[in-house]
């Protein structure tokens, strides 16, 4: 959590400022006598709507310069949150204006213009709609899939009305270069919404895997392992991730965000995805046929060890443990010495993905593994930690000298939140925590 607040008190302020600056450029040259405080102030925060979108479809454009320095993770993540901002300018921009003054109602009355009314009136709708389903998604049952095309087609329609009432209004917009400046903010987002959805699936066509393999894991997870056809493949490093597509074709809507699980060292040549049976895209996972075309996107993501690092902690939870198996699987192939500690939580003994092979990593590697069971209860033999990664736990896990020691934590959401808060508890700086969110929306 503290993490999460503190990346995004910076991208806020990143954000703002930006959505300041460019509001202070249409206020900039000849501009019409000024009217009430209100007026004026209702006004920019519509202009603030629009900016806010346009600068939405940039975060999650997946560009590589974009993510620098957090990660394109922390990116998403604080584009899902960012989305509350849109709720207050959305609600403040007509809501002061009708206040100010009761004639601009006219513009959501079809008597006066009917083509303005319904579009202004639809794209409010919409608006409210890209933020409920974003935040209670899972609670309404829509799939990831048709929220993320939804999502992006009521944005940039939104968009475009935005653009469209801002030319007709034309109060701030006359000139020109403020017109320019208006088309190019929606070009921008509309732009990056058609190199996610159309350019890069077209460039993905050239770059087409096989599933060579497909394994049961325990947990009810999957592993699925993916060779290149006709081309080199993709080099990343451990602890990165990719958007995988499964199917003859990359302009599908099952496209989902999922961490290597195999070393490094095995890139380009093979690459291993593990992901927990959900019931949804993951299931397609399990079930892919060897064989079978996928198509992949990146790597992107910062979730990395550093070759400077004295060791590393990992402090993981369900399959949250798949990139730490990455950059500890490439930890081994490379022969790396370091120390390293694992404190991973899970239900039950019988529950535990990767439990082998973290048994026989902490016999080839300087390797320590801490099994914390929150279901142990009914175990007579179980020995080790029980309950949940508390801070008592952490305290007598982590010793003095393991104090400088990058912290990396991963996992549901809740576990990561009173992980990152009992961290701090005991002392440790928040510069070594390095957290991963996946649950985007």
């Amino acid at each position: 959590m503290y993490l999460a607040i503190i990346n995004g008190a910076i991208w806020l302020s990143a954000y703002f400022g930006i959505v300041i600056f460019t509001t202070l450029l249409f206020l900039a040259g000849d501009i019409p006598p000024p009217r009430t405080f209100s007026i004026e102030f209702g006004v920019m925060l519509g202009f603030a709507l629009l900016l806010t979108i346009a600068l939405q479809f940039l975060l999650t454009g997946r560009f590589s310069g974009v993510g620098a320095p957090f990660g394109t993770d922390a990116v998403l993540q604080f584009h899902r949150y960012a989305g509350i901002l849109l709720v207050i300018f959305l609600v403040g921009h007509p809501l002061i204006l009708f206040i100010a003054d009761p004639e601009y109602v006219k513009f959501l009355d079809p008597r006066e213009n009917a083509p303005r009314a319904i579009t202004l009136v639809l794209a409010s709708i919409a608006m409210t709609l890209i933020v409920v389903l974003s935040l209670w998604r899972k609670s309404i049952g829509l799939s990831y899939e048709w929220w993320r095309l939804s999502h992006g087609l009521m944005s940039a329609g939104v968009v475009l009305v935005g653009i469209a009432h801002a030319w007709q209004v034309e109060h701030y917009v006359q000139g020109w270069w403020k017109r320019g400046l208006l088309v190019s903010v929606g070009g921008s987002a509309i732009f990056s919404y058609a190199h996610v959805r159309i350019v890069r699936p077209w460039k993905m066509r050239r770059y087409r895997y096989r599933v060579a393999e497909v394994r049961d894991e325990r947990g009810d997870s999957a592993t699925i392992a993916l060779e290149p056809v006709g081309h080199t493949g993709m080099t990343f490093r451990a602890g990165q991730y990719a958007w995988l597509t499964l199917g003859d074709s990359p302009f599908t809507l099952q496209q989902n965000p999922y961490s290597f699980s195999s070393s490094d060292q095995l890139s380009p040549g093979r690459l291993e995805f593990t992901a927990k049976e959900l019931g949804d895209f993951s299931e397609r996972i399990a079930d892919a046929e060897t064989g079978s075309d996928a198509f992949l996107e990146g790597p992107y993501g910062l979730f990395c060890l550093e070759d400077e690092a004295p060791g590393a902690i990992f402090i993981m939870g369900g399959i949250g443990i798949t990139p730490a198996i990455s950059i500890l699987r490439s930890a081994r192939d490379r022969s790396d010495q370091r120390p390293f500690i694992v404190i991973y939580g899970n239900s039950r003994w019988d529950e535990i993905a990767f439990r082998n092979e973290l048994e026989s990593l902490q016999r080839q590697m300087n390797l320590r593994v801490v099994h914390v069971l929150s279901d142990a209860g009914d175990d007579p033999n179980w020995q080790g930690e029980t309950g949940y990664i508390t801070q008592e736990i952490l305290q007598r896990q982590i010793g003095d000298q393991e104090r400088d020691y990058p912290i990396f934590v991963c996992g549901p959401e809740p576990m990561m939140d009173s992980v990152e808060e009992a961290l701090l508890a005991i002392g440790i700086p928040l510069h070594q925590i390095r957290a991963e969110r996946f649950d985007i929306a």
